[in-house]
């Protein structure tokens, strides 16, 4: 639409001063001469910053492996995120407080890395020290041998359970 507001001929003073705002506001942030050239530079400085420290920790974080050495071989396991050793050997680290070796028990000692929580002396699921039971099954009850051998005149055979009489039915609707 500012093509055709372009020629002097059919522009009032007004419509004149408003197409002057406006073209202002267009390239109101718009840089000219020598402040666009120092932008310009600045920002392909900045990208470039940007673009190697990016590219420089995705590769040294992908391929960084955990610092611990077994008989003198170095481990070939991921480091754990912000760490320098694997969950095998992150107990060699003497500044993380994530992680203590499991005590283990007497008969079998064990080193293996555990998350620390609110116990005091965190377990590897193998050597975990179960609560005690709460629940005790209820005992059964021991029969005298008195009544065990009790007469079996006391108890009545089939015949004596049969009624004697017959008595009649009654039948309602």
């Amino acid at each position: 639409g500012s093509s055709l507001l372009t020629g002097p001929e059919g522009l009032m003073a007004k419509e004149r001063e408003n197409l002057k705002r406006l073209k202002c506001l267009r390239r109101y942030r718009q840089r000219y001469g020598v402040e666009a050239l120092l932008h310009r530079q600045l920002k392909e400085r900045r990208m470039l910053a940007t673009d190697g420290a990016a590219q420089q920790a995705h590769t040294t974080r992908s391929s960084q492996r955990c610092l611990a050495f077994v008989d003198d071989v170095r481990c070939s396991n991921q480091s754990l995120p912000m760490t320098r050793h694997c969950l095998t050997h992150i107990c060699q680290d003497a500044n993380q407080t994530l992680f203590k070796p499991c005590q283990g028990s007497e008969e079998v000692p064990c080193n293996k890395p555990v998350p620390v929580s609110l116990s005091e002396d965190p377990c590897c699921p193998l050597h975990l020290r179960l609560p005690p039971q709460m629940y005790v099954p209820e005992q059964v009850l021991a029969v005298p041998e008195e009544l065990e051998a009790a007469p079996t005149d006391l108890y009545l055979s089939a015949a004596e359970l049969q009624p004697t009489e017959s008595l009649p039915l009654e039948f309602s609707d």
